[in-house]
């Protein structure tokens, strides 16, 4: 059997049955596709079944290899494996064969870095402030709301920019279709209501419940890349870092709630991981936050 259909098997299963995110079976495929393109060169003829089960740790070696010499970093290496991996469980588990050349790789020594929060007064000026770089009232208020339901409740963007008409009237909690289409409650702040009513009052555009509560200019659905791009000069205009990017505000939603006092089941919840040790990173942003503190105001520190 050939790779290529192998591979096409595989992106389908984790599309249907694992459901995971255009992002990841894009990511994915691509690393399937330079993989398969490595083994033509150094086999010299298009991979099938039996030349993957043939393959020995110093062809995995050989492609990470050749990937480093491109600069990939640790983090990108990791990826790069957990997909060879997640494609070689497929293919023992649907045809039976064994790549047995994985089992001597090792995952590269990735650090764990902290996601960085924004302050709550940044966090508001920031959605406030993104919308201000646009002319129409509608998308000023559209990129506000936005913004502000990702700070508010802890969305990611794309499951806020997945939202259709259907969840108007707005009511005090939302029902969210996240990762793995699993399914959680939200909360809506009176400010995060009253800016996503204030667009829909001003949109151009009916909304229908089938149709993207948040709109491009043109109609279309909003893509996150034209909020990003916004979001940017806002940035820049209020000296925040380059880390003040609009999943941060899902971070300081986070960390903002576990400050207050919030406990991390409650949080894990809100955020739809999977699992409590998710979550539990952000103990450690908060414990980080006060050891500057006290670094920068003890007398020894």
């Amino acid at each position: 059997m050939e790779a290529d259909a192998l591979v096409r098997g595989w992106l389908a299963s984790l599309r249907n049955e694992r459901r995971l995110s255009v992002h990841t079976l894009r990511a994915y495929g691509a690393t399937l596709d330079r993989f398969l393109a490595h083994l033509n060169v150094a086999h010299g003829r298009p991979a099938d079944l039996a030349l993957l089960e043939s393959l020995t740790a110093a062809d995995y070696r050989g492609f990470l290899a050749a990937r480093r010499t491109e600069g990939l970093a640790n983090i990108s290496a990791a990826r790069e494996l957990s997909a060879l991996r997640s494609f070689a469980a497929h293919v023992r588990e649907r045809h039976g064969a064994t790549l047995t050349g994985l089992d001597g790789i090792a995952s590269p020594k990735v650090k764990k870095s902290l996601p960085r929060p924004i302050a709550p007064a940044d966090a508001r000026a920031l959605a406030e402030t993104t919308g201000e770089f646009h002319d129409e009232p509608w998308i000023q208020a559209r990129d506000t709301a936005v913004l502000l339901l990702l700070y508010g409740s802890g969305l990611r963007i794309g499951e806020a920019l997945a939202l259709t008409g259907a969840i108007l009237p707005l009511r005090e909690t939302l029902t969210i279709l996240g990762k793995g289409r699993k399914e959680r409650t939200i909360v809506l702040l009176p400010p995060v209501r009253a800016a996503i009513e204030r667009y829909a009052r001003l949109c151009p555009y009916p909304a229908s419940k089938d149709a993207p509560l948040f709109r491009g200019a043109k109609g279309g659905a909003l893509a996150g890349g034209v909020l990003r791009a916004t979001l940017r000069k806002a940035r820049v205009a209020l000296g925040l870092p380059e880390s003040a990017t609009p999943h941060a505000l899902r971070h300081s939603f986070a960390s903002h709630l576990l400050a207050r006092g919030a406990d991390l089941r409650t949080i894990q919840e809100l955020l739809g991981h999977a699992s409590l040790g998710s979550t539990q990173i952000y103990t450690s942003i908060d414990s980080a936050r006060l050891l500057d503190v006290y670094k920068s105001a003890h007398p020894r520190g």
